[in-house]
């Protein structure tokens, strides 16, 4: 009986030749990551355990992203307070207001391998699963142990394998199939579950898209997200770090909870309607529907292949009068690859605004906050009540590209029809 590629990160984190679902562990963990919103809480956590020194200046990580600059008093005081901290703790890794989402900026600054265990302060660090590691999110209590102690108890996970195959239509985008696979599941249907996607339709998926996939395992109640390591994610990788890997792959007598197989060819766009993220219909189901705000960017959808569909749709084309369009590259990386080929030009000129990278747009931060009774198509992964301003206004989940065709229809639109 073989294992899953979480139980045997997770055996190896714990030191033990093995480690089946159900099983408790004690892990030694690898990158210990904290976005502003969560780093001071951790701290205090740690230092009530009795604890003022860190246990490694190389394995911790923080991001100032979600608030980022600072638009209140109270989120000046935390990032200088952060800054505060980094320095008496001689961190090697503070990533300052300008650099972008922590989730993409962890891997682009090199911190997530293969085969490694990468815990975050954040509910969508289960996206590094994405280069084949086993990455989760925990509460500010259990990373305060974890800067105090460097390990974690952890329940090995049950896997649902998701198992896409054949070629992705025109227009339909690894956001359509994650949409898709949570309609399928439930909002609850993977409670502390890893979801393992597999499939040629996977291995034809580019880094990006695989990381949108993993981003979402958390919103089915997933404990992770995880696609095997393969030439794809050792060429991102390699001019990131050492070059230096051990890469995980699940047995072929892996035992796993469940199958889901998903037939791409099969998919049109998907919608994530209000209030649930399981809520999905197919687009021909919602086309036509007003809408009052755009929104490109996040976690999820802010990488350069996005901006990039965005503006081949938009260029040449303006941005509906009775809509606003948002769009927020994911790091300052991206950000410049965007100014050099000419991507942000395209959508500023159809009419579209821009912002600094910051997770400020996605979760109702500071940036383009809905009214009541506004309705909001985004292309980031989550639509409950009040996620982005008002909870009487209706948020909408798409790709990137229907994102962007609806803010040129100002309803929610099929790329094709424009």
């Amino acid at each position: 009986m073989g294992y899953t590629v979480s139980e045997k990160i997770l055996a190896r984190a714990s030191g033990k030749e093995e480690a089946r679902a159900g099983e408790i562990v004690k892990a030694s963990v690898d990158v210990a990551m904290m976005p502003d919103l969560t780093t001071i809480l951790a701290v205090n956590a740690m230092k009530a355990m009795g604890v003022e020194k860190i246990w490694d200046t190389d394995k911790v990580v923080i991001i100032l992203d979600h608030v980022a600059p600072a638009s209140t008093l109270l989120a000046a005081e935390i990032h200088r307070d952060i800054r505060k901290f980094a320095k008496e703790q001689e961190l090697k890794h503070l990533y300052d207001v300008n650099s972008g989402v922590c989730h993409q900026v962890l891997p682009e600054k090199g911190h997530v391998k293969p085969g490694r265990l990468v815990i975050g302060a954040d509910s969508h660090t289960c996206t590094h699963g994405a280069f084949g590691a086993f990455a989760t999110g925990v509460g500010s209590t259990d990373m305060g142990a974890i800067l105090a102690t460097g390990k974690t108890w952890l329940r090995v996970p049950e896997t649902i394998k998701v198992k896409v195959d054949g070629r992705l239509p025109d227009w339909v985008a690894p956001k359509d199939v994650i949409l898709h696979t949570a309609g399928q599941i439930g909002a609850d249907g993977a409670t502390y579950d890893a979801l393992e996607f597999a499939g040629e339709t996977i291995k034809d998926m580019s880094v990006s898209g695989r990381m949108t996939l993993c981003n979402m395992a958390i919103e089915m109640g997933g404990k992770a997200g995880i696609v095997e390591p393969d030439d794809k994610t050792f060429d991102f990788l390699n001019e990131r770090t050492d070059g230096v890997y051990d890469p995980v792959h699940a047995d072929d007598n892996a035992v796993y909870k469940s199958t889901l197989n998903v037939d791409a060819e099969s998919l049109e766009p998907q919608i994530a309607c209000p209030h649930k993220v399981d809520n999905v219909k197919p687009i021909s189901e919602v086309a036509g529907l007003k809408i009052n705000q755009a929104f490109v960017g996040s976690c999820t959808n802010g990488r350069l292949e996005d901006l990039e569909v965005a503006a081949s749709i938009l260029q040449g084309r303006s941005v509906h009068e009775d809509v606003r369009l948002l769009v927020v590259p994911a790091s300052a990386e991206v950000y410049l690859q965007a100014l050099d080929s000419g991507v942000i030009q395209d959508l500023v000129e159809a009419g579209a605004m821009f912002s600094n990278p910051s997770c400020g747009a996605c979760f109702g931060g500071h940036i383009g906050l809905l009214a009541p009774g506004e309705v909001g198509l985004t292309s980031s992964n989550r639509n409950f009540r009040g996620r982005q301003g008002s909870p009487e206004a209706w948020v909408y989940l798409a790709s990137p590209a229907v994102t962007a065709a609806s803010a040129v229809a100002g309803e929610i639109t099929h790329p094709r029809d424009l």
